[in-house]
């Protein structure tokens, strides 16, 4: 069955390449739309969510250094365009599987490492868009850099 739509979400680091080549395959051979999604996650989740202090200046340069770091996609990524890139505000789980279900995305594309010991306790953005996504997920391996 092919898919429509593939929304791929990335963390916007150098590692989030071969998760936009492995969603741009995909999306080339299936004839299907192409979306891209980052979340700035809320500072306060990082600290346990109980701050003693005002996040907001600190949340506003994360968010603006994410746009910036968006933007050199969209350069370097012909079939991305301000229409089709989605920064966003919030939990990762939550805001991918919202936009995948608003946008009708019928794959979602997310990177992967390859977990072991306490990061495999620990949880991953890719395991937690898996469970309860509203469609079909695919994890791209990410090889650790060396």
């Amino acid at each position: 069955m092919p898919y429509h739509h593939i929304l791929v979400a990335v963390d916007l680091t150098e590692e989030c390449d071969p998760v936009i080549h492995r969603a741009r395959e995909l999306s080339a051979s299936q004839d299907a739309k192409l979306s891209l999604v980052h979340i700035v996650e809320p500072m306060a989740m990082a600290f346990g969510g109980d701050v003693p202090m005002d996040l907001s200046q600190l949340q506003q340069q994360q968010f603006d250094q994410a746009k910036e770091r968006l933007e050199r996609l969209i350069t370097k990524y012909p079939e991305l365009t301000k229409d089709n890139c989605h920064l966003t505000y919030g939990q990762p789980k939550q805001e991918i599987h919202g936009l995948a279900k608003e946008k009708g995305c019928d794959l979602v594309v997310v990177g992967s490492h390859a977990r072991h010991g306490l990061a495999l306790l620990l949880g991953s953005t890719s395991n937690d868009v898996l469970h309860g996504a509203p469609c079909d997920v695919l994890a791209v391996r990410l090889k650790k850099a060396e």
